[in-house]
């Protein structure tokens, strides 16, 4: 679906008649996370994280204001005096009384140094639903399982690996030696490497970002079965928002970086153990969910944002789960002044 888009859209100050909160939202944040990605995308190759993620929170924060609802950031980059970011606890959109509570989870960059390096695979992403309808992930690590839909309900974080690789693969009808993995490339995994390697299994190893790689179990052809490993709990719960729309499943369990941690973890109300799993529904239990993201840098599912002369041109995905509807939109963001034909290079 290719879209072309003037600069000058007019934002509505109410939802209108007729339309679903969920089919509403999804244009409007799809916007939001475009608006990211093109901010960011200006510092691709520059080596400065910091100007990268200024770019893409402050595109981000911008337009999320201009959304009639009352917004709260439950999954943000940091608590309230880590300003400029889109802090936990911050309001945002046209805050009237009268319009709907929604809760947000955000990564304005997925990938900071992804992009500030010219590596690919980052991604500008937030999910959004109803109040209520998003875990309060604290700021630590996650222990992550994620497959497709084909091996719901079959695998077992707390299993063997080679059990839920056997399990993956024979969802799939193929042999372990098939099945690739994603795992962050970090010193806390080696024996998680070795154990898949010993399986007989592929491994995809990166160097940040997660989420999207959940999305891409979830895609059919894509290549990759399942996602392993310790990494962001704010991002287990994007990833879960993704996930539940595309019909896989994550499985996850907290796990704390310091005793600092735990503390302000039981003080949100979170349980301290490590022991329990949290399942899709838990992290995502909201059903009008819907997720969008916008490649900032050229990955394995969405291409990277490309300027030219009158403007850019953006890939996303955007997915809502309770209406089922699941989109790749190819968007051209035409500038006000146009001087003459687009051109792609």
């Amino acid at each position: 679906m290719l879209e072309v888009l003037e600069r000058e859209y007019k934002m509505p100050t109410a939802i209108p008649d007729g339309v679903t909160v969920e089919r509403f939202l999804s244009r409007e944040i799809l916007g939001v996370v475009e608006s990211a990605s093109i901010a960011a995308g200006r510092f691709m190759g520059t080596g400065d994280r910091n100007a990268v993620d200024a770019a893409a929170v402050a595109a981000m924060r911008e337009n999320l204001n201009r959304i009639p609802m009352n917004g709260t950031i439950v999954i943000g980059e940091g608590e309230r005096d880590e300003a400029p970011m889109l802090y936990i606890g911050e309001k945002v959109g046209q805050n009237n009384p009268e319009l709907p509570e929604m809760d947000l989870a955000v990564d304005p960059i997925e990938g900071t140094n992804l992009v500030a390096n010219g590596l690919p695979n980052s991604i500008a992403t937030l999910a959004i639903s109803l109040k209520g309808g998003l875990f309060q992930a604290p700021d630590t690590y996650m222990r992550k399982l994620i497959v497709g839909p084909s091996a719901k309900g079959k695998v077992d974080i707390n299993a063997p690996v080679k059990y839920n690789l056997s399990v993956i693969a024979m969802s799939l009808e193929r042999n372990i030696e098939d099945i690739t993995v994603v795992i962050l490339d970090r010193p806390r995994h080696s024996e998680l490497i070795n154990d898949v390697r010993q399986c007989g299994a592929r491994i995809k190893l990166i160097s940040d970002g997660d989420v999207m790689p959940a999305i891409t179990t979830a895609l059919s052809g894509s290549g990759i079965h399942a996602v392993m490993g310790i990494g962001g709990a704010p991002e287990g719960v994007l990833a879960a928002a993704a996930v539940k729309c595309l019909g896989g499943e994550i499985q996850a369990q907290i796990r704390w970086r310091s005793p600092e941690e735990r503390a302000r973890g039981e003080a949100m109300g979170i349980d301290p153990s490590e022991e329990l799993v949290y399942e899709t529904n838990d992290l995502v239990p909201g059903e009008e969910i819907v997720f969008a993201a916008t490649g900032v840098t050229t990955g394995d599912t969405l291409t990277g944002v490309r300027y030219f002369g009158t403007g850019s041109r953006t890939h996303s995905i955007v997915m809502a789960y309770k209406s089922g509807i699941i989109r790749f939109v190819d968007t051209i963001h035409m500038s006000s002044e146009r001087r003459g034909p687009v051109k792609f290079h």
